[in-house]
């Protein structure tokens, strides 16, 4: 991970040295924020963006890996709760309306409350219920409501260049980010991945199934809002400054899975660490792969995702025949 971040200050269209790119970092450690010229280059661009990456892809990695474990269910990853699109839809809708031009805090604030908002729907229809399944399948319900609110606007969207803005958010990007989006999302961040943690034995416990888990005296329905409340929370706050980016939740547990096994208590912080590592990757390449061309971090995310969940799909139909 270090060594994947040192690559993602270093490289790039402007050429900066490593010890250049040392002695900034140091200044930046020490409190400076008084940059020129190439320097900038280095703590304006490259180090906010990196940090996002580090940061929202830890949390991505980390919800995928709860909700799976709650769920039980190999598919699962963050969108399927409804909080992509609900923050999504509220960052639509700001961009649109030009509100989200008044002041940088707003568009990542809308976007956070409309994650929150989506959340609160689902959680609260899985509760009078008491089945995750239900759960699952009001996420999707308002995935799709969500999804048709967000083409309704953009489709009647009077300026072209607030409807393009708006489809650029949607696939997820990491350009232009800066340090106050790394201030606004660090909290809720830390908070999301802190209250998953706290309940990997309980995740251990569920994966054995309900009744095992009801016969530890766990009460069952209440921990597993806790951890799904907390895996929305770190999604939210991720979405809420990069956009829409998908499948690193999927990915990364399932890697982690298949070479160190199941047990959430290294499960969970090795998420973090890989999805970090992921979506660093992914950002790189989105910025070298093709330059001057560059593509949107959610762009090279969904060319690796989407493959691989096919791969999931036709293994579990395959389980279902045999």
């Amino acid at each position: 991970m270090i060594g994947l971040a040192l690559v993602g200050l270093l490289v790039g269209p402007h050429s900066v040295s490593p010890s250049d790119t040392l002695r900034v970092l140091g200044a930046m450690i020490m409190g400076h924020t008084d940059f020129t010229g190439s320097d900038a280059v280095i703590s304006a661009v490259r180090v906010p963006r990196v940090l996002v990456a580090l940061l929202v892809g830890a949390g991505l990695g980390v919800a995928g890996a709860a909700m799976q474990g709650v769920c039980r269910n190999p598919l699962a990853e963050p969108g399927i709760t409804g909080v992509s699109s609900g923050a999504a839809a509220a960052a639509v809708i700001l961009i649109v309306t030009g509100v989200a031009s008044a002041h940088w805090l707003v568009l990542p604030l809308g976007a956070f409350l409309g994650a929150l908002a989506a959340v609160t729907i689902v959680h609260t229809c899985g509760a009078l219920t008491g089945s995750i399944s239900s759960l699952l399948l009001v996420g999707i319900a308002l995935s799709a409501f969500l999804g048709a609110i967000i083409n309704a606007v953009v489709a009647n969207a009077s300026d072209a260049e607030d409807a393009r803005s708006a489809m650029f958010w949607l696939n997820g990007s990491l350009v232009g980010r800066t340090m106050n989006d790394v201030a606004i999302s660090f909290i809720p961040l830390l908070i999301g991945v802190a209250v998953v943690l706290w309940f990997a034995r309980d995740l251990n416990l569920l994966s054995l199934g309900d009744a095992t888990a009801v016969t530890s005296g766990m009460n069952v329905g209440r921990t597993k809002q806790w951890i799904m409340a907390g895996a929305a929370l770190a999604t939210g706050a991720g979405v809420a400054i990069t956009g829409v980016i998908s499948f690193v939740g999927l990915v990364v547990p399932h890697l982690i899975r298949l070479i160190w096994g199941s047990d959430h208590r290294f499960l969970l912080p090795a998420s973090a660490i890989l999805g970090g590592i992921f979506l660093l990757a992914a950002d790189t390449v989105a910025r070298l792969l093709f330059y001057p061309i560059v593509l949107q971090t959610g762009t090279v995310t969904a060319f690796i995702g989407a493959p691989f969940l096919l791969v999931l799909v036709l293994k579990q139909a395959r389980k279902g025949l045999s």
